[in-house]
């Protein structure tokens, strides 16, 4: 437990203590009437939205919707990402070859490709799954990259005298060594490709998603349902990064505890 001047906090409960801090002063603002402005709805207006949503099935299609670009865009940036900077690297004329070039397009903002996916994909599905491909894909390569240049020349030097073949330096030395920053990379990604979604959304509005969930509610100054996609994006991206988390955690036990005091 943790203990703040004398009061002790279950550790189950300790993530809860902020958010429902800034709840309980958002329901104070309004019943106190400490705040007039229509844009801070009260609590129990979110809620009914809220329930409204989940009850009609609206929120079941704009979370099946955007999740499923976010998936498929995640996946594909993700497989093409770790190929490229395995490639990278593993071999120095790829990193002349194609090094500055990419190192040059990572500067480019996320946001400055809108216009041209939108030309060549149009608005829907096949242009927000590109949009969402290239947000996972560059924190996956420079994270393989960095990975695999990272490791130590002592182990190299073990795996040549074991005359370990190329694939077994590979599988045996690189992998596991470059592991923890290729699994960053990937964590990196998801949680990109996640908020790319929202922007892909709002952007490219054809079609649904919780994106456009918020569109709506801004088009027509419901800030009710504003909010309430704001808690959702909140909360299926805290679900995406714990189970990432989870499953990274679980693939590198070998890696040992973290430092990090209780």
């Amino acid at each position: 437990m943790a203990n703040i001047h004398g009061f002790r906090i279950p550790r189950v409960l300790r993530g809860w203590v902020l958010p429902l801090a800034l709840l309980a002063l958002w329901w104070a603002a309004v019943a106190f009437g400490w705040s007039t402005s229509p844009l801070l709805v009260p609590v129990s207006k979110v809620w009914d939205t809220a329930v409204d949503q989940a009850l009609t099935g609206k929120l079941a299609v704009a979370l099946k919707a955007s999740l499923w670009r976010d998936l498929a865009g995640f996946a594909i940036g993700a497989s093409a990402g770790l190929a490229f900077g395995a490639m990278l690297g593993l071999s120095r004329l790829a990193e002349k070859l194609f090094g500055p070039t990419f190192h040059t397009v990572k500067q480019i903002s996320l946001f400055a490709w809108i216009p041209l996916i939108s030309v060549w994909f149009g608005l829907g599905d096949a242009a927000k799954v590109v949009f969402l491909s290239l947000a996972a894909f560059f924190p996956v390569v420079l994270n393989t990259f960095e990975g695999i240049r990272a490791v130590p020349a002592d182990l190299l030097d073990v795996a040549r005298v074991l005359r370990f073949t190329r694939w077994q330096t590979l599988w045996r030395v690189v992998l596991p060594s470059a592991s923890p920053s290729i699994f960053a990379g990937i964590h990196l990604g998801l949680i990109y490709a996640w908020l790319a979604t929202l922007g892909a959304e709002y952007l490219l509005v054809a079609g649904k998603g919780i994106g456009n969930t918020m569109t709506d509610g801004r088009e027509n100054f419901w800030m009710d349902l504003v909010i309430f996609g704001v808690i959702v994006v909140g909360l299926v991206g805290y679900t995406l990064n714990w189970i990432a988390s989870r499953i990274e955690a679980r693939l590198l036990r070998w890696r040992g505890t973290s430092v990090a005091i209780s």
